[in-house]
């Protein structure tokens, strides 16, 4: 074989073992991107094997023997010497890889922290900000009560009732809810949303003309789940496979875009989404990883749009541990390299976890900040827009969130709930934490109240608004003026007097069961937040406080007055 042929040859196979690699790994052609060289280097790595496997079978045919100055010398007619890399086509990728390698190790210094450490402090900008102008007390249906974990229990629930029903009942055969549970701000709720995804290979193969049904809405507030079904089924997700897998259809729309995360988003209309934002690395070569708008696929019909500036409605392009990443760079390097490493003067960095709150329509990053020595207590906290990553700090110091969850689960102890990760809310100007209360089958039974300053003022409540009055009463109590703005537009006061009244112990707590004359229906009172409700006889009047969305037989109050 000629040294052309065999050239050819060898550049074929790298090409084909490129191109499966490619649709495979995904890379962006692009030199920011790790990945890229990595799919460089196994073409490089192919050819080379190929040029000398093809050469090795040449020298065993052609190879001749002379004697020079009583000396054996093989000569190959292609010119290449055994053992040697003599010739330029088995230099070429040599030569490529040597320059890549360069690349990458000028790329890495050109990025190194050590050199850039004011440009990676500058990467998120950081204002001040006001707690009582900027964070307004909320309205309780505005107030995310679940977390992840129970959004999952519920979304799983909720099909398996429908098959129950005997309504669908072919969904939960060939279908299941996905893990992941996107928190967005919806038709003005909180919400969490999460595609349905095929219950295994076979099952794809049977459903992927139709793709998948629909979706599921778990609201934040009453915490009902709901299977939305489209008339058209989702078809590109990251579950997906071939040409509808989310990664590779993006990847050949836009081969030089290097993509973050995508999350699952519904437009104001219900229709479903993946928003894909593209990432940068705005310091050096690799460094100063960002975000540079996104890509909007349909999750229908495949359809992509690149938007530099996202639409309004679009709530999450900057996840949180980018967030969280670019701060932790922000506060540790306030005062230069070395003292992020020595000394460590002024530096701080996030608490470990976070959660997320709705502001004007917008879904908004809560973490904390803490200093980066070993003490227990926040210095403050930051709120971060997750769709234009504006960013402020609120020097609020006190307790930092995994104390306050342990000052709640000790409020009731006697009932072995965990409580969920806290988000920050306004209660009468007091940085307060406001976190769910959970039994062991991930349902929310209580809520908690912590407040920041001083993790001892601890309320618990079976609703939010008995929640809030107890803690309220508790602020009262320790001299802190209490003018509560938040909107208690589902409660209501009820009053009249007392036809009878039962009592029993649940759970380690007194409870009493008060119905008044001309109603059919009981509240239920706690001992432990209406200490006075176990002087209460039949004929007595009272004012009961209670959520008036509530249908129950038994519904939950605050004792108010007596």
């Amino acid at each position: 074989m000629k040294q052309g042929k065999r050239m050819l040859v060898s550049l074929i196979a790298a090409l084909v073992v490129g191109a499966v690699y490619f649709y495979l790994a995904l890379p962006a052609i692009n030199l920011q991107d790790m990945d890229f060289y990595i799919w460089v280097g196994v073409m490089c790595l192919v050819y080379l094997i190929t040029w000398l496997s093809k050469g090795s079978r040449e020298e065993r045919g052609e190879q001749k023997v002379i004697f020079v100055d009583g000396n054996a010398v093989r000569i190959d007619p292609t010119g290449f010497a055994p053992g040697t890399f003599k010739s330029l086509p088995a230099k070429l990728p040599l030569i490529i890889v040597g320059l890549m390698a360069v690349v990458i190790v000028v790329g890495s210094l050109i990025s190194w922290k050590g050199f850039r450490a004011q440009d990676y402090y500058d990467l998120l900008p950081v204002t001040t900000g006001d707690f009582t102008e900027d964070v307004a007390e909320i309205s309780y249906n505005e107030i995310p009560m679940l977390d992840e974990a129970s959004a999952q229990q519920l979304g799983r629930r909720t099909l398996g009732n429908i098959s129950a029903e005997g309504a669908y009942s072919d969904l939960v055969s060939q279908f299941e809810v996905s893990y992941d549970y996107t928190q967005i701000n919806y038709q003005g709720r909180p919400v969490r949303v999460s595609p349905l995804i095929y219950g295994d290979l076979i099952k794809w193969f049977n459903n992927r003309s139709e793709g998948l049904p629909g979706y599921i809405v778990v609201d934040m507030v009453t915490q009902e789940a709901d299977l939305i079904l489209l008339e058209q089924g989702i078809k590109y997700t990251p579950d997906e496979h071939f040409g509808r897998y989310l990664p590779r259809h993006i990847r050949f729309q836009y081969p030089t875009f290097m993509f973050g995360e995508a999350t699952f988003e519904l437009d104001e209309e219900g229709h479903p989404y993946w928003v894909c934002p593209r990432v940068v690395k705005r310091i050096g070569l690799f460094g100063g990883e960002d975000i540079h708008g996104a890509v909007l696929v349909d999750a229908v019909t495949g359809e992509s749009t690149y938007y530099e500036e996202v639409p309004t409605w679009v709530d999450r392009v900057y996840l949180a541990q980018l967030i969280i990443e670019q701060y932790d760079n922000h506060g540790t390097l306030v005062n230069g390299f070395i003292n992020s490493i020595f000394g460590e003067k002024g530096c701080t960095v996030t608490t470990d976890g976070y959660n997320y709150i709705v502001i004007d329509d917008d879904v908004y990053l809560y973490t904390g900040v803490t200093s980066t020595g070993t003490d227990e207590s926040n210095v403050g906290f930051i709120l971060s827009n997750q769709r234009t990553k504006e960013t402020k700090f609120y020097a609020v110091s006190g307790a930092e969130e995994y104390s306050a969850m342990s000052s709640a689960q000790g409020a009731v102890q006697h009932l072995s709930y965990t409580a969920t990760f806290p988000i920050l809310l306004n209660i009468s100007d007091q940085p307060t934490y406001f976190m769910a209360l959970k039994d062991s089958a991930q349902l929310v039974k209580m809520y908690s109240m912590v407040n920041v300053r001083d993790y001892q003022l601890t309320a618990t409540g079976q609703t939010v608004a008995e929640c809030q009055q107890n803690y309220e009463k508790l602020l009262v109590g320790y001299g802190i003026e209490v003018d509560s703005g938040v909107e208690l537009e589902n409660q209501k006061t009820v009053t009249g007097t007392i036809a009878e009244i039962r009592s029993a112990v649940i759970e380690g707590t007194s409870w009493y069961y008060v119905r008044l004359n001309g109603e059919n229906w009981y509240y239920s009172l706690s001992a432990a937040d209406n200490a006075s409700v176990v002087l209460l006889d039949v004929g007595d009047s009272v004012s009961i406080d209670v959520d008036e969305t509530q249908t129950d037989m038994i519904r939950t109050g605050l004792l108010t007055n007596k």
